[in-house]
């Protein structure tokens, strides 16, 4: 079958097809479906590995890593677990449903909406597909046009795999995201920014359509006093430059203890001088997406400098490119301190006291995640149940996201609902309450309202509270 030439024909092809997938696409052509996609990716690795260092220079090991492992793990997971998280959930009856049988049945939404952000443009439009299918759904797929290497061959694979009927990618920048945000689609998934996030929402909310918004925010980082400071620092560096720092859940800002401070900054400056020798030219550092964002991650470091931040590692720039860049005296004042970097520049504020990190992390918007390192359980138990977040890592960054048995998503400003695993297929699917009579007693209470039956109605009160 021929692939579309417009987004509404796309649209409507699935549409057409959807009747019929509800009887045909099962769990052996889901699992088939995933097992050619996963032969596809694995054939293609020097083609995924080749546009991401067209798109933003990312090193091969960090491609095979965060992008195409990620993405295989999901498959593998997926399809160890599908079968299980397929059958019906049966329910314990309640009193009020004595004589009945109760079970959840998960249903596919329908035609579903992924759009894919840049930063990770490969596994942010692969993953969230696996579980798109698992869940029995159709798709279309709109990848970033910032990382056009990449997404042409997000394309290529699809159309390699997939019929159209079930999943299709349509390329193109803001005015194909709006005419297909326009369209009635069952379930929206959407990655990137808490202000295109809104904008997501409220075009959902036109057609009543589901979302799952996986945003973002500024992740805080807790060095407490008793932490094992050349573990923290390795965790911070690979969490905070990983991707050229253009990660959602990377650490966005530090608060040391002060009497820690001076050997932190030791130790991370020592971490980034191994890791990332050559600074904003290194072949293990992705540099940033386009010269726009390299300009504004620049220009937030020439805000904080000229408002008196110190530099305590010089990352330099070369072009789009940035090095690690670690800041230190930063006031409200800089605006670093309230936007979401989304590049290797690291802020480090020291503290004292517990309770002014704590409350100045819930005075700002729930960021999607928390990283604490510290020895003390006590000290951790008490910002867990103090502050609220998406995720929290303690004593590690970033690693909770390939975690296939958590729950990843954020909280309010940083996202609605769940991805990964289970969680990502009950996000794409309906869990449908079945109730079947046997041989329930509710009719003994039906009107006309005699005094038998208030009388057992008066019973059903006082045993039901």
């Amino acid at each position: 079958m021929s692939i579309p030439n417009s987004i509404p024909a796309a649209f409507d092809l699935q549409l057409a097809y959807q009747h019929q997938r509800r009887k045909t696409f099962g769990y052996a052509q889901r699992r088939d479906v995933l097992r050619r996609l996963s032969a596809e990716i694995r054939a293609r690795e020097p083609q995924i590995i080749a546009a991401l260092q067209a798109d933003f220079g990312k090193p091969a090991s960090e491609t095979i890593l965060s992008e195409i492992l990620v993405v295989q793990q999901d498959i593998k997971h997926t399809l160890r677990h599908l079968r299980r998280w397929m059958r019906p959930r049966r329910v314990v009856p309640t009193l009020i449903g004595f004589g009945t049988s109760a079970r959840v049945e998960y249903q596919a939404r329908g035609q579903c909406l992924i759009i894919a952000p840049w930063n990770y443009p490969f596994n942010l439009a692969f993953g969230p597909l696996v579980s798109c299918i698992a869940a029995g759904n159709s798709a279309i797929v709109k990848p970033s046009e910032m990382t056009p290497a990449t997404s042409a061959l997000i394309g290529e694979i699809v159309a390699a795999v997939f019929p159209p009927e079930l999943v299709t990618v349509i390329e193109g920048g803001i005015p194909e995201s709006t005419e297909l945000l326009a369209l009635p689609f069952d379930h929206i998934f959407f990655t990137g920014s808490p202000a295109v996030g809104q904008i997501v929402m409220a075009a959902a909310a036109k057609t009543l359509a589901s979302v799952t918004l996986e945003l973002g925010g500024k992740s805080p980082t807790i060095i407490g006093p008793d932490a094992d400071i050349k573990q923290a620092a390795k965790w911070v560096a690979f969490g905070k430059f990983s991707n050229g720092g253009q990660t959602c859940i990377a650490p966005d800002h530090l608060y040391v203890h002060e009497t820690r401070r001076a050997e932190f900054i030791t130790e991370l400056g020592a971490r980034i001088a191994s890791a990332y020798a050559d600074g904003p030219t290194s072949p293990h550092l992705a540099r940033m997406v386009n010269a726009a964002h390299a300009d504004r991650v620049w220009g937030l470091v020439q805000d904080a400098r000229a408002k008196g931040a110190a530099l305590d590692v010089d990352g330099m720039r070369a072009g789009d490119a940035i090095g690690p860049t670690v800041l230190g005296g930063i006031t409200p004042d800089m605006d670093i301190d309230g936007a979401e970097i989304f590049g290797p520049v690291l802020p480090i504020m020291g503290y004292s006291d517990i309770d002014t990190v704590i409350a100045q992390i819930t005075a700002r918007p729930k960021p999607l995640a928390l990283y604490i390192f510290a020895q003390d359980k006590a000290l951790v138990r008490r910002v867990l149940d103090q502050t609220s977040s998406g995720g929290v890592g303690v004593n590690l960054t970033m690693a909770q996201y390939s975690h296939n048995n958590l729950p990843f998503g954020g909280v309010n400003n940083s996202g609605i609902g769940n991805a990964h695993g289970m969680y990502g297929f009950r996000a794409f699917s309906h869990e449908r309450a079945v109730l079947r009579n046997r041989f329930s007693l509710i009719p003994l209470i039906f009107p006309p309202y005699t005094g038998r039956v208030r009388r057992l109605i008066g019973v059903v009160r006082r045993v039901l509270g």
